[in-house]
Order: structure tokens, then C-alpha cells, then sequence
């Protein structure tokens, strides 16, 4: 991870996307600030990525949230965004400050693919939406901060 060829610590994002475990979570999290726009990408998407990961494996607001919501609001790379964009969104049915950063982004970041993106995840968006927790009474949303 602190390797100084930026492809190695790019394939470490890579393998801990399907490797990570809570004692190794902190160094890929550390990972979201490398000065190298590609090992952010690859951190960022290891840390949203659901899909090879476990719920105990899951990084949790207090964690993850703040790296994303600085690089979605200021890193110099659109792809690096569209990837803070991503673990933002995680945390948008539950934080007011995750829905302002993606409708911030989704109304006024320069590059339209991260606009685009934010607003997948952003209220009223389609992966909004599927995401969504329901009521189990009455099949409603509940509102953020509610």
C-alpha cells in the first residue's frame, strides 16, 4: 500500500475491493487520498462496492463519509468524483449532508458525467430509488433526517 509505483497500490485497491476484512479497512481508506488519481479511483470503489463484501465488512459513516464528501466536492479528477459520488450516495437515505454534497454535485460540478452520476444517487434519482428503505406497514420512504 505505501509501495512507490502508483500500479502497485492501485492492485492493492483491486484486491482488498475483494480482499478487505475490519483489520485492513483503515489502509484502504488512507488509500482515498493517494496522490495518484487512479489508486483513489480503485480506493473509492472498493469502498463503495457492495457486491464482494460482507455487511461486517461495510465501512460505516463515520469512516468513509468525510474523504467522500471532500473528493466529491474538490478532487481535481472527474473520475475520482464520480467514484466519491458513488460512496456518498451510499449514505444518502441517512445523512442530510451526503444528499446536499450530490445535489450540489448533480446541479454544478463541471464535468456532466459526475453530475450525471450524482444524480443516480441523489433524491428523486433512479438508484435513489432501488435503494431505498421501506416502511414495512406501509411500503412508503421515509424522508432523510426524519
Amino acid at each position: 500500500m505505501r509501495h512507490e509505483n502508483p500500479g502497485v497500490r492501485e492492485g492493492c485497491c483491486r484486491l482488498l475491493d475483494h480482499l478487505v476484512d475490519t483489520e485492513s479497512m483503515s489502509q484502504l481508506i488512507a488509500m482515498a487520498d493517494d496522490p495518484d488519481a487512479k489508486v483513489r479511483i480503485a480506493a473509492f470503489h472498493a469502498l463503495a462496492c457492495d457486491r464482494c463484501k460482507s455487511d461486517t465488512c461495510a465501512p460505516g459513516s463515520d469512516l468513509v463519509l468525510e474523504p467522500a464528501l471532500r473528493h466529491l466536492g474538490d478532487d481535481p479528477e472527474p473520475k475520482v468524483r464520480m467514484r466519491a459520488a458513488e460512496l456518498v450516495g451510499k449514505f444518502a437515505h441517512t445523512d442530510v449532508r451526503a444528499v446536499a454534497a450530490l445535489e450540489a454535485a448533480h446541479t454544478s460540478d463541471p464535468s456532466p458525467s459526475v453530475r450525471k452520476v450524482s444524480g443516480w444517487y441523489a433524491p428523486g434519482g433512479a438508484i435513489y430509488w432501488r435503494t431505498a428503505p421501506r416502511d414495512m406497514d406501509t411500503g412508503f420512504m421515509p424522508r432523510v433526517g426524519a
